[in-house]
């Protein structure tokens, strides 16, 4: 008939919010990528040690790629999935708007004290056996604790506990959840062995801070709503919204690399590394937690920052494009000449769990140039990451099958270095779009014409492209070489402290 519409086709939307940047994906139901958009945006540092960033420039985000991805028309949005960086501590009132800036997840080393002083107070085996980590910068509680003491104010206002993925899933449905994941990296809030919220040390850490109901990551946690709709377009009324979850987790769904045996390695901003298995696996350097399924657990790593350093160092040496700088490093060779770097510019997270390690640079010459450096940082994030998963496997986490995930996949280098370090082979999937993906898997299993279920469908969605294997070659070299490095943090140990203290002074 004249003038009749054709029906749309089936889509979905996922959003992530990066560190660096908010991405978004719309995906058909075949898998396709239809279309993607990306807001860049930077961190605030207001004091050393303080990493935060205003939460609503994520709803800000959201909103406008929402608008971006679903302008061209020709699609029917049928479900959207969230995630975002984690764990941070964002403190909402009753209406879920912020008191304060959202605290950033590990990067962040404000509540030093407090990790102290809950330690001792309520024993640090027992946190690790309740909550399967020890209390480190990466976890949420004590920094809730920190703005409870120094902005009293701040948190008399606060009546919601949020990250990002879960301050999405409010603005859009008006649901307070937050998934199984994300609390149990909360720690001491949550029980991991119980699932659930363990009151005594929330009431001790939290007093009168009502906490969200708990979900598992791609469970509905409501529909949208009028309010949200009427500055969403493309989007309507009553589209489910899953409670999504953690990035790094959120993105080893997109490459199929959260089964039992997988360990995920995400090259971004910072590197990510996430063991799964079935069953509870703690190591006292690493993060022991639920895992983004019912009946799986994980024990993951963090380094403070990896491409952060390759960002700085372009910065400093005249913004060149980065595949001149991954030629020149090519060239340079293994060993970058004989340079030798600690990656800790931010601190460190696993294994060494020390936010006033700084970044060294050994066995600098005149001779030495930018390719020398470029490739010495690559070669360091190479040696941060086998140190960890030296110490996953000495926890106990089976490591059968690695997937490499994330933007430093692309050029190849990194890659083929990490390999090379770390004697593994690294699969490659077909799309390294990466969280906002996966949100888009887990947000497919609420929408009618989509196939399959989200732990199955990365598998049809998104096939590895690649294998990459270790040169043998190389092995000698990286192993004299990654020997140097574990004994160079000790030896500058004392020194690197010292200037941490002056830091802070200034």
């Amino acid at each position: 008939m004249a003038g009749e519409r054709s029906p749309a086709a089936p889509a979905v939307l996922g959003v992530d919010v990066g560190t660096s940047s908010t991405k978004g994906v719309l995906v058909a139901a075949d898998g396709t990528i239809l279309r993607t958009a990306v807001r860049e945006h930077e961190v605030d540092r207001p004091a050393p040690g303080h990493v935060e960033m205003d939460a609503r420039l994520w709803w800000e985000e959201f909103a406008s790629i929402t608008a971006e991805l679903t302008a061209p028309g020709g699609t029917e949005v049928q479900a959207l999935g969230v995630s975002g960086m984690g764990p941070c501590v964002l403190l909402a009132d009753q209406d879920g708007e912020p008191v304060r800036p959202a605290i950033l997840y590990g990067v962040d080393t404000r509540a030093g004290e407090q990790i102290s002083r809950l330690t001792e107070q309520l024993g640090e085996q027992e946190i690790l056996t309740r909550g399967g980590s020890v209390l480190t910068s990466q976890a949420a509680g004590p920094k809730i604790a920190w703005i409870r003491e120094h902005e009293p104010e701040a948190y008399a206002r606060a009546q919601r506990f949020l990250m990002p993925a879960s301050y999405l899933a409010l603005k859009l449905t008006g649901a307070y959840v937050l998934d199984h994941h994300s609390a149990s990296q909360s720690s001491p809030l949550y029980d991991s062995e119980q699932l659930a919220w363990h009151q005594p040390w929330a009431e001790l850490i939290a007093p009168g801070l009502p906490l969200p109901e708990l979900r598992w990551p791609g469970d509905q946690a409501g529909t949208v709503t009028a309010e949200a709709a009427s500055v969403l377009p493309g989007i309507e009324p009553g589209t489910p919204v899953i409670t999504g979850s953690i990035d790094a987790w959120t993105e080893a769904v997109s490459a199929d690399a959260q089964n039992p045996g997988d360990l995920m390695l995400m090259y971004g901003t910072t590197m990510f590394l996430v063991a799964t298995t079935d069953q509870r696996v703690t190591g006292g350097t690493m993060w022991g937690t639920v895992g983004a399924f019912e009946s799986t657990y994980c024990l993951a790593g963090g380094m403070a920052t990896s491409g952060a350093i390759t960002a700085w160092l372009r910065r400093l040496t005249g913004e060149v494009p980065y595949p001149q700088l991954l030629a020149e490093a090519d060239a340079v060779g293994p060993g970058a000449g004989g340079l030798l770097m600690l990656p800790y510019y931010a601190g460190e997270r696993t294994p060494v769990q020390d936010p006033d390690a700084r970044g060294v640079i050994a066995g600098l010459t005149l001779d030495h140039g930018r390719g020398h450096l470029y490739r010495a940082a690559l070669e360091a994030t190479a040696f941060g990451v086998r140190h960890n998963v030296e110490e996953l496997r000495q926890a106990g986490a089976p490591i059968e099958r690695v997937v490499a995930v994330g933007g430093g996949t692309q050029g190849g280098l990194w890659t083929r270095i990490v390999s090379d370090v770390t004697g593994i082979d690294q699969v490659i999937p077909t799309s390294t779009v990466g969280a906002s993906y996966g949100a888009a898997m887990l947000a497919a299993d609420h929408a009618d014409g989509f196939d399959g279920e989200a732990r199955t469908r990365a598998r049809a969605w998104n096939p590895p492209a690649r294998t990459l294997t270790p040169d043998p070659e190389r092995r000698a070299l990286y192993d004299e070489l990654y020997r140097s490095y574990r004994e160079l943090y000790p030896a500058t140990r004392g020194i690197t402290h010292a200037l941490a203290a002056l830091q802070r002074r200034r």
